[in-house]
């Protein structure tokens, strides 16, 4: 268990699952009510009436989920004497592009051939997101998300378009966005988080989840797992001024990442109490960025080549790849930098010299716009080094601060991180990605997208520090050099 960074006086408490889930609800700004265990979906409708009281629901299901618990969900619900419709989604793989935020709108707008017709576009003129924004109305039905991340964030984004919350019933323990500040979007070609509060309900059946297909699981137990290196870099932010640590986003999660990731072998095997465990730690992931009103406390580099594979279509044996399966390979990539960030003797760094090799802002945004330029956002990097650009007087009080409290900064830093070996293994045993080739990139590609992520959001980094310090070659290189983690 860790405390990390944060300082603190407060003497350390072990809590069961549900102090833990009662702690995250008094920290959280949006979610109200959090049921999980075996059998908890029968709860259902008296959750949506409780905090709905009166109003119509409009179920959400795609067709794998429906016949899983919404169909049941639905006679539930009209058993209670709630006012209910339902919308299945007719498609055998979709993703959470613009156009099914724009078909969920018209779901809660009770519009439902508008829905299937933006749904069957094949040539969507995407909205202004701006346009979509309603006088919040009784009128309009609330959402009953049942499914996984699409589904979830299309019903988080569509609600809030309409000014008003939902009721989210999660259908496997394979992303954190249940209960997350914000819906992961792709508008205009780009992967963009648009900031949206996390639903007021979650109903978590563990008999549902834990029947859920292996590969959910184990996508659910990678994303889980990449809150090691993003932990590691809010520290690093931290350190630097550019994101203070938010102690109860920080202490809700990360005191008890390591007890949610300790069984992967029963991750793998089905074990109801360790998917438990998984969804748990998934869950309170999204409190803390419901604490912090930003996805920072769950997600840095690892999180950002995942992007990059989505804004490619990349796509392995023509299927596109989980969201789950392509942070397995981020959050490996950062546990093998921070293994050679440790190997270095910081306090020996030359700081005069990396204040002399300091770029300017206009190199570095040139150095942007020809790493994007070929990308759907050309403009992207150039955006991201343009607001965490920092001068030279500010690099030089960074350096010489993290040369002289360097051995108690690394003591820290290594008793938040996981090994490269060591994450490998896990990931391995609980049937995740491990290896690039898993999910079909090579090494050579892994290699160029260093220099994407670095630039790829204003998010200050353990890249951007590298950069600073003028030891990124030493922590990059490696990773594909002879006897490397990811060996060309």
């Amino acid at each position: 268990m860790k405390n990390g960074h944060v300082p603190t006086n407060d003497k350390f408490i072990i809590m069961n699952s549900k102090e833990r889930i009662a702690k995250a609800l008094s920290i959280s700004t949006d979610t109200k009510v959090f049921e999980m265990g075996q059998g908890v979906a029968d709860m259902t409708p008296a959750v949506f009436g409780k905090c709905f009281p009166g109003r119509k629901a409009a179920i959400v299901a795609d067709i794998h989920t429906w016949p899983i618990l919404g169909e049941r969900l639905y006679g539930l619900f009209r058993d209670a004497g709630i006012e209910t419709d339902y919308y299945v989604i007719d498609k055998e793989v979709f993703h959470a592009d613009w156009k099914y935020v724009e078909m969920t709108d018209h779901i809660v707008e009770g519009d439902y051939a508008a829905a299937k017709a933006v749904e069957d576009a094949e040539n969507h003129v995407e909205a202004e997101p701006e346009k979509l924004f309603r006088e919040p109305s009784d009128a309009y039905d609330v959402l009953v998300s049942v499914g996984s991340g699409v589904i979830n964030d299309l019903c988080k984004l569509a609600s809030y378009h309409h000014g008003q919350s939902y009721v989210s019933v999660a259908t496997a323990a394979s992303v954190d966005g249940y209960s997350s500040f914000g819906a992961s979007i792709t508008y205009g070609g780009a992967k963009q988080t648009f900031n949206c509060p996390a639903p007021v309900a979650i109903v978590a059946d563990i008999d549902v989840i834990a029947a859920a297909p292996k590969e959910m699981t184990a996508a659910g137990y990678a994303d889980l797992a990449a809150k090691i290196p993003a932990g590691a870099e809010w520290m690093i932010a931290d350190f630097v001024g550019a994101e203070p640590i938010v102690p109860d986003a920080w202490h809700i999660l990360q005191d008890h990442i390591d007890d949610f990731l300790a069984d992967p072998d029963g991750v793998a095997a089905g074990d109801p109490k360790a998917i438990a465990d998984v969804f748990e730690g998934l869950t309170l992931s999204g409190f803390a960025m419901q604490a912090a009103r930003s996805s920072r406390p769950a997600s840095c580099c690892d999180h950002l080549f995942s992007h990059i594979l989505d804004m490619s279509g990349h796509r392995f044996n023509g299927q596109l790849q989980s969201h789950g399966y392509q942070v397995a390979i981020g959050t490996l990539a950062m546990c093998a930098v921070f293994d050679e960030l440790f190997k270095l003797d910081i306090e020996s760094m030359d700081v005069d010299a990396c204040v002399a090799a300091w770029p300017s802002l206009e190199s570095e945004q040139k150095r942007a716009l020809e790493l994007f330029k070929d990308m759907s956002t050309p403009e992207l990097g150039y955006d991201s080094i343009t607001s965490k650009y920092e001068d030279a007087r500010k690099v030089r009080a960074d350096l010489n601060r993290l040369v002289a409290v360097w051995p108690e900064f690394k003591e820290k830093l290594q008793g938040q991180m996981y090994s490269f070996a060591k994450m490998q293994d896990m990931l391995r045993r609980a049937g995740a990605p491990y290896k690039p080739e898993h999910i079909g990139v090579t090494n050579a590609q892994l290699r160029d997208m260093f220099p994407v992520v670095q630039l790829m959001r204003y998010r200050y980094n353990l890249l951007d520090l590298a950069k600073r310090g003028c030891f990124y070659d030493d922590v990059v290189d490696p990773l594909f050099a002879s006897g490397g983690a990811f060996e060309i």
